[in-house]
């Protein structure tokens, strides 16, 4: 199985100038644990994740005040369409993060997740010596 098997070609951008909460609604609306960050002065999107989210409240801040562009990643990591899923899994596990941003060449294609892994994985039939309860 390849990334372009189980990445999300629908894709859930913000500004860097949304709130914390505005970042998290749109990405609870869209189902999905991250957002890239589109600005003009930059030219490659940034990510924000629901993990960045979560540590700025966790630390008290105040979802309502707290900027995007103040919590989200500065560069991601890219994933082609043609890796395979193994690749793409070792990749996140290796960097400690749970998000990919697949280009197709120089055109974005999509966003691939640790969750869109275990879903293909699983709806593929893997199996494991472990029974469910």
């Amino acid at each position: 199985m390849q990334v372009r098997d189980g990445m999300s070609e629908v894709v859930l951008t913000v500004g860097p100038s949304h709130t914390l909460r505005e970042a998290a609604a749109m990405m609870a609306d869209k189902g999905v644990g991250a957002a890239l960050v589109s600005d003009d002065q930059t030219p490659v999107p940034c990510i924000i994740t629901e993990r960045d989210v979560l540590v700025s409240v966790g630390s008290g801040e105040d979802p309502d005040s707290e900027r995007v562009a103040d919590h989200m990643s500065d560069s991601v990591i890219s994933a082609s369409p043609e890796w395979s899923l193994e690749r793409a899994a070792a990749e996140m596990s290796r960097r400690g993060i749970r998000h990919l941003v697949v280009y197709d060449g120089p055109e974005l294609a999509g966003v691939l997740s640790m969750r869109d892994i275990v879903k293909v994985w699983t709806s593929d039939g893997a199996t494991s010596g472990m029974t469910p309860d």
